[in-house]
């Protein structure tokens, strides 16, 4: 079972209530990811986004950086928009990242449920199913090493022997992000990679069609299931007052901006506390951070769960307090609630 904390470098505010410039907010970003490897959690990953309210658009670089100044834990993305990037650059720039951090690289590849990086790039959103497909599909040519000889509709052919700097027999950890979408689920299986759920809101025992789905599939052709991980939001706090205090006035900002764009009512403390007790929103002190955790990773029969512990503009001082709190506490908690429950009666 592994843990990981997830950001999207979301834009925080200062004491005073002002919003910090994206700069101030990326160096925040790796003084979290460094306090993340002393207290033990296995894997950050950074969200890829291009908007003025998150601020990581390169996370590659930012894991690099924070590579330089860790020892331990895994460097991830989540997710990658592959639908708007070039696969060939991308395994070049990860097979880098591995080369100077020992390994410790990985990706999660999606597609995004944001749509800016599409005309940004020149990138046609009516073409969003067939660009993911294809570009996952090269993607996976250059991660199996060697010559590769591939062709498609939106991209140039590539008939290399190699691609270079190459990132070794075993290639780049590669996970799939999924968001909701049963193709999306046998897509994964049928390029043999583990999968990664986001789970944003709702009871996550709904989301459980999708994991039988998946592991029907790797039966069907007769293969071992590869490692099964759900993303959720949440914030850990001494209590759970003050946890639900310090979250939800930034989560409310996040919720809210993105709700006026896509036609979202505002979010109320009812209705955040009800995602709270009943929902996907991992909220509270250790202990109920913890034993919440432990039901999801049952429930669903994960190996690995990752927290999305910035929330909207929430302050850097609470996000510190809470990856310590989840690598000291709410890790070591779960792991032996989860021990207790593999014990014959």
């Amino acid at each position: 079972m592994e843990f990981g904390l997830d950001t999207f470098g979301d834009v925080t505010r200062r004491a005073d209530g002002s919003l910090k410039p994206q700069d101030e907010v990326l160096r925040d970003v790796v003084a979290e990811a460094v306090l993340a490897d002393q207290v033990g959690v296995d894997v950050i990953a950074l969200g890829e986004h291009h908007r003025d309210d998150f601020a990581i658009s390169a996370p590659e670089i930012l894991l690099a950086h924070i590579g330089a100044k860790t020892s331990r834990i895994r460097l991830g993305t989540g997710v990658t928009v592959l639908s708007t990037d070039d696969p060939v650059r991308l395994y070049q720039r990860f097979s880098t990242l591995n080369a100077l951090s020992g390994g410790r690289g990985e990706v999660i590849l999606g597609r995004g449920s944001f749509t800016e990086s599409y005309p940004l790039f020149g990138q046609d959103l009516s073409d969003y199913e067939m660009l993911f497909e294809e570009k996952l599909d090269l993607f996976a040519a250059l991660n199996r090493g060697g010559r590769v000889k591939w062709q498609g509709q939106h991209r140039a052919p590539v008939n290399v022997p190699q691609v270079y700097p190459p990132a070794g027999p075993e290639g780049i950890a590669t996970w799939i992000g999924v968001g909701g979408s049963p193709d999306s689920v046998v897509r994964a299986v049928r390029y043999g990679l583990p999968m990664m759920l986001a789970i944003i809101g709702g009871d996550p025992r709904r989301f459980r069609p999708f994991v039988n789905l998946y592991h029907d599939a790797w039966r069907q052709i007769g293969g071992t299931a590869k490692p099964l991980g759900v993303h959720s939001p949440g914030l850990i706090a001494e209590t759970d007052e003050a946890a639900r205090e310090a979250a939800f006035t930034g989560y409310k900002a996040l919720h809210d901006r993105i709700g006026r764009e896509r036609g979202w009512p505002p979010i109320t403390k009812q209705a955040f506390l009800q995602e709270v007790t009943q929902g996907s929103q991992y909220v509270g002190s250790p202990e109920t951070v913890a034993r919440k955790i432990a039901a999801t990773v049952q429930a669903l029969g994960l190996q690995r769960f990752n927290l999305k512990y910035s929330a909207g503009t929430t302050p850097h001082d609470d996000l510190m307090r809470s990856v310590e709190l989840y690598g000291t506490q709410v890790i070591p908690r779960v792991r032996e609630l989860l021990a207790e429950t593999r014990q014959p009666a």
